[in-house]
């Protein structure tokens, strides 16, 4: 199996500690290892040559500095912001080019993983990605591992999940009937009365040949353009080609531009308890990260005071933050910004975000 790892996001709401230069996926936010390297850690049961990263050109250098075990030549750089669906397209396109020079064979399988999420449950983890990866060997399925959702959450996607398909090792694997992208409260209050929705986690298994169909089915224009890049990688034509081809295919999701047109049955969902989350916003964040609601979040210089429930990161070592009196509020201290807000509110900081681009600060950004 090959782990391919998404590193070309952003985070804005995660801002100011997650900036445009240097987003969220390349900051320890969970702890003293960045989530890139967190990420990477979950694969030590396999060897370096099984996993490949996939980011732009501004952030090369911290998947090099961050992820040294990983071959140079496995870092696949986009030459454009294309989307999920272009990346992981991209990705499958050179692991089926790359792989076939090794062996004949024509199954090997990718699991595609995003660098910026939180997994604390790394046992149980491992085993539901090789009960995916036996999955998509034996019945070419395109695998979902999704987690149960925790509370009413209007940030992530969610999957209803059809019946049981079958047992693998006690392992329960499900059908699959929809997907549903970022519900209203009230939806997402229904889904989570119901035991059939889970998050959708975007973590997929599937045979690099059985997607490589999709693509050629669905997107069957981003798919010629694929197959050019493919064509040409490892020839001296490889960079000319990826810069013309690329930046013309489809801007647009796996999950819109694939998953939700394939034949609803062969997906399969696999539930899972992986400790995860997203780290979409700093209450998330403070959720996954504490035992109680009451507890504070801490990093750097601080002294909490009569404060429950809050986030507080100082990035300053020379510096002290002190609150006093403080109940669920979000204080971020970088060299040069402040942030200061109520938790519940942290999703709106990508307003912030915009407001300061607005104003044309991009320094801060």
């Amino acid at each position: 199996m090959k782990i391919i790892i998404l590193a070309g996001g952003t985070g804005t709401r995660l801002w100011p500690l997650s900036r445009l230069k240097k987003p969220k996926q390349f900051q320890a936010l969970t702890s003293q290892k960045t989530l890139l390297q967190e990420t990477v850690s979950r694969f030590d049961f396999l060897k370096p040559d099984d996993l490949w990263i996939a980011t732009n050109a501004e952030f090369t250098d911290f998947v090099k500095e961050q992820a040294p075990r990983i071959p140079h030549d496995h870092i696949l750089i986009e030459p454009a912001l294309r989307d999920t669906a272009s990346c992981i397209g991209f990705a499958a396109a050179i692991l089926a080019k790359t792989e076939s020079q090794k062996t004949s064979k024509n199954d090997e399988v990718m699991a595609v993983i995003y660098a910026d999420h939180l997994i604390q449950n790394i046992e149980e983890f491992q085993h539901k990605l090789k009960i995916a990866e036996q999955l998509a060997r034996e019945e070419n399925t395109l695998n979902i591992i999704e987690v149960k959702a925790k509370f009413p959450n209007v940030n992530l996607g969610y999957v209803k999940r059809g019946d049981l398909v079958k047992k693998i090792d006690d392992v329960e694997v499900y059908g699959f009937e929809k997907f549903t992208e970022k519900p209203d409260l009230e939806t997402a209050k229904k889904f989570l009365k119901s035991y059939k929705y889970l998050w959708n986690t975007g973590i997929y298994v599937w045979k690099v040949a059985t997607i490589m169909e999709a693509y050629k089915k669905h997107l069957p224009d981003t798919y010629e353009r694929l197959m050019k890049i493919q064509t040409a990688w490892g020839t001296p034509d490889q960079e000319k080609t990826l810069a013309a081809e690329y930046p013309a295919c489809q801007k647009i999701s796996i999950d819109y531009g694939i998953m939700e047109k394939v034949d609803p049955k062969i997906v399969r969902i696999i539930p899972a308890d992986l400790g995860w989350s997203d780290i979409g916003t700093w209450e998330s964040l403070h959720e996954e990260l504490t035992s109680d609601p009451s507890d504070n979040l801490t990093q750097g210089e601080v002294f909490a005071l009569d404060t429950t429930g809050s986030i507080l990161f100082n990035t300053e070592p020379k510096k002290l933050v002190v609150t006093a009196g403080l109940k669920n509020i979000v204080v971020i201290k970088t060299p040069d910004a402040l942030l200061i807000c109520d938790k519940s509110q942290s999703q709106g900081v990508k307003k912030v975000v915009e407001a300061i681009k607005e104003n044309k600060r991009d320094d801060l950004l």
